[in-house]
């Protein structure tokens, strides 16, 4: 413990302590970055003045969160924040969820909540951080590199593995333009967040920041709740809440592609993607869009909920993240764009077209821990 004491004070003198060394309940070592708490009217302009929802868990309000600095690894069950490895990938968004909790009390996998409030704080600070994007490197800056993963599997064409090594890429690939940011928001692989889903096309979340509580996430629990269009958390199936409904009809063909024009905000799905009778609809038609392009129907004005998580794009603000999904069925959620999309992957990205049990070599996720022992 002496050895990580040690580490764990030149870390913290290093960056003026936003980094730091938490230990889980093996005593082993996990970098993250100290997030303290701000409100929405310091990251949105006319937003309100209460809490970003990723400080708020079970009903209080948190000084600060820590989210893992790098993808995370997974050793003796458990996930790991460290640099210079291979993220860890190929696994469910359950699968990443138990090894965050096996950490022991206050350690989650990383939220939707978390994810929107850093999201909204690097554009009122403009940071936008950029990533392996383009096979190792950033789309838009080609200079820019990170160290490509020695899996093997690296030859042309997308099927191949194109990750690179946790924290190995620039300054410019975290999300405050430091050494001291959280690296890989943007591109190298997806990473899975708690707290949303899709079923039907409906927006579902888990209220506040409580998934830091390790709750319930199931498909059947009681725990999610959608959003009415005055802002209410009201029961999944209630009249008038949010959904995101296709803006051209579906197909009935049981073929794997992109239809459509994309999506818009609504109240009714009047176009779901796939409108076939196959009973089995994990890999059906699907829809994507830039993200900052969607739009919202005559009455479904969002609300500023939507905003704030990430789910609609701000008013005052663009940039070339992109939008996946299918609504049909329980689709679950990740954010941040893989190696292969180009200008479609970054910070903004939302990833709402797979089922739970769904696995990919570009998609992974990261622990956060919050301090819920009040």
């Amino acid at each position: 413990m002496a050895g990580f004491d040690e580490a764990r004070f030149a870390l913290e003198a290093a960056t003026g302590g936003n980094n730091t060394l938490l230990l889980d309940d093996l005593g082993l070592p996990s970098v993250m970055v100290r997030i303290p708490m701000f409100r929405w009217s310091d990251v949105i302009p006319g937003g309100e003045d209460a809490p970003c929802s990723a400080f708020v868990v079970g009903g209080r309000v948190l000084d600060c969160i820590y989210i893992s600095k790098y993808q995370n690894i997974v050793e003796r069950g458990r996930a790991y924040s460290l640099p210079n490895r291979d993220p860890a990938h190929t696994l469910t968004i359950d699968q990443a969820r138990e090894v965050c909790a096996a950490k022991g009390r206050g350690w989650h996998l990383m939220t939707n909540a978390e994810w929107a409030a850093i999201a909204h704080w690097c554009v009122k600070n403009g940071t936008i951080p950029r990533g392996n994007t383009n096979f190792s490197r950033s789309h838009s800056d080609i200079h820019e590199h990170g160290v490509l993963v020695k899996s093997g599997n690296n030859g042309e064409g997308m099927e191949n593995e194109m990750r690179t090594l946790t924290g190995s890429g620039r300054q410019t690939w975290t999300h405050d333009g430091t050494w001291a940011g959280i690296c890989d928001l943007s591109g190298n692989i997806w990473d899975f967040v708690a707290g949303l889903r899709i079923v039907d096309g409906e927006i579902q979340v888990i209220p506040d920041n409580d998934s830091a509580l390790n709750a319930d996430e199931s498909a059947a629990s009681g725990r999610w709740r959608a959003i009415g269009k005055n802002g209410a958390l009201v029961m999944p199936g209630s009249p008038g809440t949010y959904k995101y409904d296709g803006a051209a009809p579906g197909i009935s063909s049981p073929e794997n592609r992109a239809v459509g024009d994309g999506f818009r905000l609504d109240v009714d799905v009047r176009n779901p993607n796939y409108a076939g009778g196959e009973r089995d609809t994990a890999h059906r038609a699907y829809g994507f869009m830039p993200f900052f392009a969607m739009t919202a129907a005559e009455n479904a004005a969002p609300h500023t909920r939507l905003v704030q998580l990430g789910l609609f794009p701000r008013g005052d603000y663009r940039d070339g993240g992109f939008f996946f999904l299918r609504n049909y069925g329980e689709r679950m959620a990740a954010r941040g764009g893989s190696w292969f999309d180009g200008d479609g992957g970054g910070l903004w990205d939302l990833y709402l077209r797979e089922t739970r049990e769904f696995i990919f070599p570009d998609i992974g996720f990261r622990a956060a821990w919050a301090d819920v022992r009040g």
